[in-house]
């Protein structure tokens, strides 16, 4: 009787053939969703007795390749299909430390690697960690979503504070983040963050009583011999319209190009301008550590915030609240939102560039027609929700989540989970999973010490990339030789893990992508061609090694495809 109720997963390979891509980061969420929740069962697994699994731990471990766990590497010829799960070989029987099967625990526990294939497009690779914890809401909740939306718009005081962005948009989008918001972005020398009065779920979003000054702000730039740097700043009043800041900033470098076509800036305006960038930095940053902490609105404001070397913790984004018509991760164009839901034309000045103002105010009257028609204003998109929303809804009850990840994952990814807890090693999240177990009966945790070893994880302290900046190949790839300390560490920290799990627990490993670097290379050369060539710089300008060919787009479609490629593991833990 004991046999017949124990949980076991079955690969479905027939259905795995149908697919045209490897099984999904979404399709391991569905999957987790099943076990843990009510979800419905997926094709292209089998879950024998799942109501008879306790718990469900999920670990993301980047770096797990092929060649690591001693695994043959993914077929690439046209005969062998690519998405079918590949058999894990034994270790020796001997061996239970880091041998030619890299990681033992891994051979010993799975029988079966899974392939799968990260989010993206043909030239990028989208956030695992998004795909796995965002997901369509259900039929049913979206109906009753509609219904609630309806009427709380109706009832609801019309506040722009509603739109304010959260922490999770504000990393995916890449703006610079307030150190005490998340530790996700290094301030490099000359940055500054706003000083909030305290530390705490007010600093990201008041309450919908207390609306602070809201600014509609936006920057032009010049290019100097150092790259671009900031040539104007405007602020604007939300309130009252006024303009309450309009100043050119003294360039500290020779300037090689005004940028006149897209700045507006000329070489007489600039050669007036008096205020040095401190100067200009200083008096915004004053405006914004006011109590209470102010509101900048603006258009893509993670540009505005990087021209000014400034984080700030409560922004609002035109080109987040408003949808590009075909979905994300397009975005909107300021002038066509303008045009599209305000009717009004602007950066029509031709070789005149952009006025600051103008575009501070469209992104004003933008935010007022938003907060006059209700969220659902100017927006094309399919309803998504937190894997920890749905696992909430669970018939069975509410199921008690945890997520124990490096940073400050209560700000980002784990808003919604029960219980965060921040780490800084893999060793702390060992222990912040260890401590969990007990108590919840869904847990998540991050391992990247090998992705780190591997030179997979760069410091996102360059989110402003210099338009032509020197692009330095990836480091060598280590050996295996020297990540064997590594691995012996992962690997003992996954024995430990698993001895602490209760029967019936199910462990579902996945390494969500391959080696980045290469594709991170060529999309930071397409992007610096692309910017040259915005800038008015002619091939000769630009220079052989600058140039972007069809070549490098084409290797840029094969990296990106090797990069997507990751592995799952299945398995679950005996009684």
């Amino acid at each position: 009787m004991e046999q017949a109720t124990t949980p076991k997963f079955m690969y479905a390979k027939g259905e795995i053939l149908k697919r045209r891509d490897a099984v999904g980061i979404n399709d391991v969420r569905e999957l987790v969703l099943h076990l843990a929740a009510d979800g419905p069962p997926p094709s292209w697994v089998r879950v024998e007795n799942p109501r008879s699994i306790t718990k469900v731990v999920a670990l993301l471990i980047p770096g797990l390749t092929p060649d690591v766990l001693g695994l043959p590497p993914l077929p690439t010829s046209a005969t062998t299909n690519p998405n079918i799960p590949i058999a894990v070989p034994l270790p020796p029987a001997q061996s239970t430390e880091v041998g030619s099967s890299g990681v033992p625990f891994i051979s010993s526990t799975f029988t079966y690697a899974c392939p799968t294939r990260a989010p993206g497009d043909q030239t990028r690779m989208h956030s695992v960690l998004n795909a796995f914890f965002q997901g369509p809401v259900t039929g049913e909740e979206k109906k009753r979503r509609l219904t609630e939306r309806l009427t709380s718009e109706r009832a609801q005081e019309k506040s722009p504070i509603r739109y304010l962005l959260t922490a999770e948009q504000m990393i995916e989008n890449g703006y610079p983040m307030p150190s005490y918001l998340a530790e996700t972005f290094e301030k490099p020398e000359g940055w500054v963050e706003t000083k909030v009065a305290a530390v705490d779920d007010s600093s990201l979003s008041p309450s919908s009583g207390d609306v602070p000054p809201i600014y509609a702000m936006d920057c032009e730039m010049c290019m100097t011999e150092e790259g671009k740097q900031l040539a104007r700043v405007c602020l604007i009043d939300y309130k009252s319209g006024i303009v309450l800041y309009d100043q050119l900033v003294k360039p500290g470098k020779p300037v090689v190009d005004y940028l006149t076509r897209w700045s507006g800036i000329t070489e007489e305006a600039l050669g007036k301008a008096t205020a040095t960038f401190e100067e200009v930095q200083s008096h915004i940053l004053s405006v914004l550590s006011a109590t209470p902490t102010p509101v900048l609105l603006g258009h893509s404001l993670e540009s505005d915030l990087n021209a000014l070397k400034i984080c700030h913790p409560r922004c609002i984004d035109t080109a987040i609240i408003f949808h590009h018509p075909r979905g994300r991760p397009l975005k909107p164009g300021l002038a066509w939102l303008t045009k599209k839901w305000c009717g009004r034309e602007i950066q029509n000045r031709g070789e005149g560039g952009h006025d600051p103002e103008e575009d501070a105010r469209a992104c004003l009257d933008l935010l007022k027609k938003k907060v006059e028609n209700g969220p659902g204003f100017g927006e094309f998109k399919v309803d998504m929700e937190s894997i920890f929303e749905r696992m909430s809804r669970a018939r069975n009850g509410g199921v008690k989540t945890v997520v124990v990840d490096h940073g400050n994952p209560s700000a980002w990814h784990g808003q919604k989970a029960t219980t965060c807890v921040a780490c800084k090693s893999d060793d702390e999240v060992l222990n912040g999973l260890a401590d969990s177990i007990e108590s919840h009966q869904f847990l998540f945790g991050r391992f990247t010490a090998l992705a780190d070893a591997r030179g997979w994880i760069t410091s996102k302290s360059d989110t402003a990339p210099d338009p032509a900046p020197t692009l330095a190949p990836p480091a060598p790839e280590p050996t295996l030789e020297e990540l064997a300390p590594i691995l012996s560490t992962l690997n003992g920290q996954l024995r430990q893990l698993y001895a602490a799990l209760p029967p019936r627990t199910a462990l579902v490993i996945f390494t969500g992508h391959s080696d980045p670097r290469r594709m991170a290379e060529l999309n930071a050369r397409k992007v610096a061609f692309e910017g040259a060539l915005r800038m008015g710089k002619s091939a000769e300008e630009i220079g052989k090694e600058g140039r972007w060919t069809s070549a490098d787009g084409r290797e840029l479609e094969e990296e990106v495809e090797k990069a997507k490629r990751g592995l799952l593991f299945l398995g679950i833990k005996s009684p």
